[in-house]
């Protein structure tokens, strides 16, 4: 049994398709032996890869982007979540939102834990015509103090992880009025990356861990959301069954788990998002960023898409 140790910015209920690939013996199945070492603070991941302990790294795109070019280089070989898995929470019920309602108003958008979020939220507001400069953004802090702030009375509207998002809307506090995933389109949000000096060692077992995740992928897209509920309660105990029930619900309608692909075009959109705000000193390439050799070998596992 060959061993792949990933190291990963947290664990949450959106990376659930590499328990199920543990779970259901799939990736006994492909001879390996997958080891999982959450970090917190997420720049753990760095230090994981950079010592060996860890092989790959799970987490945001941005960061193998924004380390292009540097000494600590960086490659995304695969996709573990295809869509961007947060929500706009407003006090109250705003019918059909659109971005121009953010206009004069506050929005929280938490940042400790990285950049993506308001990134695509910024992104999302120039595709629509609608400048992000006219909305003030407070940002840059925790999730947990952003959103204590915003349920004292802070801000507009909060952008916000799934599970908070859920939490909030179940205890009255606000209204999920715009899940990012529906509006958002494929993006490769969670990738898995290596350094490109262990690609040529890691590619066998990289391929056939692919192939894992995506037999899992498979196998979620004709699950219940109250079976996958039971499997997530049993990673985090700590979360309300009726948030969690509300969380996979949502990641299983917006084919968040649909391919462990990374796709040419929502990549390089992604990219360009990244380059507007901008963290990237120039647009990357496709083919500079990520290596598919992995994602062919998985190819075949990939279910074609369902008839309309």
């Amino acid at each position: 049994m060959d061993q792949l140790t990933v190291t990963s910015t947290g664990w949450n209920p959106n990376y659930l398709p590499q328990n199920v690939a543990e779970d259901a013996g799939l990736f006994a199945e492909q001879g390996l032996q997958v080891i999982r070492r959450p970090q917190d603070p997420w720049e753990g991941v760095l230090t994981d890869l950079a010592s060996g302990e860890a092989d790959v790294a799970l987490g945001g795109l941005w960061v193998p982007a924004m380390y292009h070019g540097t000494a600590r280089d960086l490659v995304a070989v695969g996709q573990l979540n295809g869509r961007y898995a947060q929500a706009v929470v407003t006090r109250d019920g705003v019918g059909e939102f659109d971005w121009s309602w953010l206009r004069g108003k506050t929005m929280v958008v938490p940042g400790a834990g990285g950049t993506a979020g308001y990134t695509f939220t910024a992104g999302l507001m120039r595709e629509a015509g609608v400048d992000p400069s006219a909305t003030r953004f407070v940002r840059d802090l925790s999730t947990e103090m952003l959103t204590e702030l915003f349920e004292a009375g802070l801000g507009d509207a909060l952008l916000a992880n799934l599970v908070t998002a859920a939490d909030l809307q179940h205890r009255g506090v606000g209204v999920m009025s715009l899940l990012l995933a529906d509006v958002g389109g494929p993006i490769p949000n969670s990738v898995y990356y290596v350094r490109r000096d262990r690609l040529d060692e890691l590619s066998d077992r990289l391929g056939r861990f692919l192939t894992a995740v995506q037999g899992a992928m498979n196998q979620l897209v004709n699950t219940q959301a109250d079976d996958l509920t039971k499997l997530a309660l049993t990673l985090f105990p700590d979360i309300d069954p009726a948030v969690l029930r509300t969380v996979t619900g949502h990641l299983l309608s917006t084919r968040t788990w649909e391919s462990v692909r990374i796709d040419r075009s929502a990549c390089d959109r992604w990219i360009s998002f990244q380059h507007d705000v901008p963290l990237l000193r120039a647009p990357i390439p496709y083919d500079d960023l990520v290596d598919t050799q992995a994602m062919d070998v998985a190819d075949p596992m990939m279910e074609p898409p369902a008839s309309s």
